[in-house]
């Protein structure tokens, strides 16, 4: 299997990087620059795409040149920015600057339409092709967050997956969006769960539960697909 994940220098994408695959497989780790100290599964091969996903375009084209070989089975897309207060009881929104409300469209919704269409004809190609989408609760209805471009741009994956569903249902493309809550992304994927389990105090999410469920979802045959997984942590009150 040929995995892309992209948004994986660090936190939940490094995770990925480290906890998908197995023996034989392929990840294709993509950041702006390449992370020191990867440790994959064994026998995985890791290759890195340097690649500024804020240049939707011409990220795009180079990725879509790095599969156009080999070719792909999965994309994942993880990157996501937020607001500078975002999920801190200061943040309003009529205080947001203008140029990073922009920035978080075009990172969170502009970046993986322009990928998605550059590398869905290589996707097509394979045997089970899988996009991966990393969203939010807050991209939920009546999430409890005030966070506005954040919230829009993640219920704006949503909207990706299902029409993305509808287009390409014939060639049995699955389209699974993960709804998170918050993560524990201090202690990495090489932590013990039972340690990163307990940071927050039931409040957040261990990366490794994370890796779990993706590795469930690809683990699937090509009868089948997850539509839509919501994961909070075990004490978030909006649950």
């Amino acid at each position: 299997m040929k995995t892309m994940v992209v948004g994986a220098s660090k936190g939940l994408g490094k995770a990925l990087v480290e906890g998908l695959g197995g023996a034989g497989d392929t990840l294709i780790g993509v950041s702006r620059t390449r992370p020191d100290h990867i440790k994959p599964q064994e026998g995985v091969q890791v290759h890195w795409v340097e690649a500024d996903l804020g240049d939707a375009i011409t990220a795009a084209r180079a990725l879509e040149h790095a599969v156009a070989e080999d070719g792909l089975d999965t994309l994942i897309y993880n990157l996501g920015i937020w607001e500078t207060l975002a999920f801190d009881p200061a943040y309003a929104f009529l205080a947001d600057d203008d140029e990073q409300l922009q920035a978080i469209v075009n990172c969170n919704i502009t970046s993986p339409i322009m990928l998605i269409k550059r590398l869905l004809p290589v996707l097509l190609k394979s045997a089970n092709p899988r996009i991966i989408l990393t969203g939010s609760t807050s991209g939920l209805a009546r999430s409890g967050r005030p966070e506005v471009a954040f919230g829009a741009s993640k219920f704006a994956l949503r909207g990706m997956a299902d029409a993305l569903r509808e287009g390409y249902r014939e060639q049995r493309l699955g389209v699974t969006c993960l709804n998170l809550g918050y993560l524990n992304t201090e202690d990495d994927f090489n932590t013990p769960r039972s340690t990163a389990e307990q940071r927050g105090d039931g409040q957040l999410i261990p990366v490794h539960d994370v890796v779990q469920v993706v590795r469930m979802a690809l683990s699937l045959s090509s009868a089948s697909f997850v539509r839509e997984i919501t994961l909070p942590a075990i004490l978030d009150e909006r649950f």
